[in-house]
């Protein structure tokens, strides 16, 4: 541990506790559900924001002045509660009501989808944003990646098998497979 640079000395040996969607120093922000079980992630970042999801989203337009509220330390600081109020609120709505409430504030959001959602969104196949992928298992429908280059086919090339590339890769780094392989080490 000594010949360590004192950086990775200092390392956290502790992780820092899960906080699903949320984030540590804006509030709110994350995944929250309507009374259908509609989820929504937003995120409230600036003050024009914030006034807008008191006055739309939640309809409290006290809150845009409640000391407990008020600044984002404050939010922050009582993220249970808010988040509490904020879910006794959305849980009287639908998803669509909720989104609409959102929309009409300009607070960023979008529904939290799972994977067959997305994969049925129409917008994804509207835009051809899929690609077919060979596996060692066949063929499997990916998605796209987000950014593409105008003129530049995307890399979508095959999954590889499993241990299909360890000896290129232990070659990268100056071992022989083979003599790890002898050694029992791979």
């Amino acid at each position: 541990m000594d010949g360590l640079p004192v950086v990775l000395r200092r390392v956290r040996r502790t992780p820092p506790p899960r906080t699903g969607t949320s984030h540590a120093a804006i509030a709110p922000y994350g995944t929250f559900r309507a009374g259908d079980g509609t989820e929504v992630v937003l995120a409230v970042q600036n003050d024009r924001e914030r006034a807008a999801f008191c006055e739309h989203a939640v309809a409290r337009p006290d809150w845009i002045t409640d000391p407990r509220f008020a600044t984002g330390s404050a939010r922050v600081a009582n993220r249970g509660a808010l988040e509490g109020e904020i879910e006794r609120i959305f849980a009287k709505l639908t998803g669509t009501e909720l989104e609409a409430r959102l929309t009409a504030g300009r607070i960023a959001h979008a529904r939290r989808r799972d994977l067959p959602e997305v994969l049925a969104h129409p917008q994804l196949t509207a835009r051809d944003r899929f690609a077919e992928v060979a596996t060692p298992a066949g063929p499997v429908r990916a998605t796209l990646p987000p950014i593409t280059v105008l003129g530049r086919a995307p890399r979508m090339d095959a999954v590889p098998a499993l241990g299909e590339h360890t000896d290129a890769v232990l070659a990268e780094f100056g071992f022989d497979a083979e003599t790890l392989r002898r050694q029992g080490e791979v």
